[in-house]
């Protein structure tokens, strides 16, 4: 690409958002390096001085990369933009060797016994079905269990794709809607909780498409090939997340989920509860629980005590709590001013309150003064074992998340002459996806909508190309007469030969 060093002004867009790194700013004026750069464009179309321009040829000791709308100019001993090929002597090398199941299945963990419901071959290292109109990269044909079986496999990039993180912390995140930014670029957005767990949903078509759609490819990409990424919520959060390790939040490593909401743990403990003191209080901001009031608690046979607590009760015993940086994720600070009043006709002088949370990691006990006052007292044995029970019964924070996709494009072609028939054999259960090896739930409804646990996925089997769109390895099992049904490539099928360690 050519720079024109009199309207460049050293933003640093173009080095920011370069794929392969080709761009540096020299004395505040982009310098590209011609031998790394692949011709992406990416620099073009972030360059808000419109300082970039397309040069006349490609060179001449470039290939043309075929396998995306991008096509890559690369140079000898350079990757393309999605840093899945290299020019090794002037020949296209794809860097990731072809994986069967088997070098995948300590990773895919599925053990179904049907012969479709295991593919023959990976897509991950296959290559790419483009353009659409010719056979997918990978055609086999085996005999699992004596069934005639094929499996047609590609990497398919997919704008319409995205990746749900579930981060399991007590800690508050964001309000739902919040955006999230990568940087200073807006990612994605927070989404409900689940039952204590964070939803964050990063990228999706319109994002993708949108203005940021370089940092939004590049996020998916990495969260789903479990990378470490940092990102910062819009009420001023900053995470850091990465799929099978705790979340650290505003530089704070999670270490604990709660057990439930201040409802369910006091189903679960109230008998605890009740020989811990007169009156518990599980704050949570979702549903603080009251156990004097909470039928679990009653059940136990805790008696009324006069305590009322500054939160709206929806049922008895349970009460909306708010969100903030205290305890159980509410504005609560200091235990005592859950606290909105105490009927003294109906509590007595001595009375115990333990006030907690849903993971068991703080606790406040009181005692009840002649005057309606709360005076601290050590936390006695009782009390203690309760918190030890709640964190016990808790689990490790932790991030995961699922990749989704819309494979009900143009793709299909490379498996089919008939791409709904694909669709249909999908749905109706005559063919089977995969990804990388690992099962997909299919959504119903139109098209081929997928999700997939991304810690079943081998690491790296995901990737990213500047149209913007992520790559994702696509298997397609079903038997051979269903493939010639369906107007299969049955021209380009191959016999499947298992690929040893030893194998050049």
């Amino acid at each position: 690409m050519i720079i024109d060093f009199d309207k460049c002004v050293g933003c640093g867009f173009c080095v920011r958002d370069c794929p392969v790194s080709a761009v540096r700013l020299v004395k505040r004026r982009a310098v590209v390096d011609q031998a790394a750069c692949t011709h992406c464009g990416v620099c073009m179309r972030v360059c808000q001085e419109e300082a970039v321009s397309d040069p006349d040829a490609m060179p001449a000791t470039a290939i043309e990369c075929d396998a995306c709308p991008i096509k890559c100019w690369i140079q000898p001993g350079y990757e393309g933009a999605c840093r899945r090929y290299t020019n090794v002597a002037g020949q296209l090398v794809r860097k990731t060797p072809a994986l069967s199941y088997a070098d995948v299945a300590d990773t895919v963990g599925e053990n179904c016994p049907e012969a479709i419901r295991r593919p023959l071959i990976t897509a991950i290292g296959a290559g790419t079905t483009y353009p659409d109109c010719k056979p997918a990269p990978r055609i086999v044909r085996g005999h699992p269990d004596g069934v005639d079986v094929v499996t047609v496999v590609t990497e398919v990039p997919l704008s319409y794709s995205s990746v749900i993180v579930k981060i399991d912390t007590d800690l508050p995140l964001g309000h739902e809607g919040d955006r999230i930014y990568a940087g200073k670029r807006e990612v994605g957005m927070v989404e409900t909780e689940q039952y204590g767990s964070k939803m964050l949903h990063i990228g999706g078509v319109n994002r993708l498409t949108g203005s940021n759609g370089f940092i939004v490819a590049r996020t998916i990409t990495a969260i789903a090939n479990r990378h470490q990424v940092k990102l910062r919520l819009e009420n001023g959060t900053r995470i850091e997340i990465q799929v099978g390790r705790p979340p650290i939040i505003n530089g704070i490593e999670a270490d604990r989920m709660r057990v439930g909401c201040g409802s369910a743990t006091m189903g679960l403990f109230a008998p605890l509860f009740v020989a811990a003191a007169d009156e518990v209080i599980i704050i949570d901001s979702h549903i603080t629980g009251q156990m004097s009031r909470h039928v679990a608690g009653v059940y136990a046979g805790a008696r009324p005590t006069g305590v009322r607590l500054v939160f709206s009760e929806s049922t008895p015993g349970r009460y909306f709590g708010d969100h903030g940086d205290g305890w159980g994720g509410t504005t609560i600070t200091d235990p005592a001013d859950i606290i909105a009043g105490i009927d003294m006709a109906v509590a007595r002088a001595g009375m115990t309150l333990l006030i907690t949370e849903t993971t068991g990691q703080n606790g406040a006990f009181f005692r009840i003064t002649e005057s309606g006052a709360l005076e601290p007292a050590p936390l006695p044995e009782p009390a203690q074992q309760a918190l030890s029970a709640i964190a016990a019964s808790c689990e490790p924070s932790r991030v995961s998340a699922v990749y989704t996709g819309g494979a009900g494009g143009s793709a299909r072609a490379g498996v089919t002459r008939y791409p709904i028939k694909l669709t249909q054999a999908i749905h109706d259960g005559r063919a089977h996806l995969t990804v990388g090896g690992a099962p997909g739930f299919i959504w119903p409804g139109g098209g081929i909508t997928f999700m997939v646990d991304v810690e079943r996925v081998r690491t790296g089997a995901f990737y990213w190309t500047p149209t913007p769109a992520t790559i994702c390895p696509l298997e397609y099992t079903m038997t051979r007469h269903d493939y010639e049904q369906m107007g299969g490539h049955t021209e380009a099928m191959k016999p499947f030969k298992v690929r040893r360690p030893d194998d050049d």
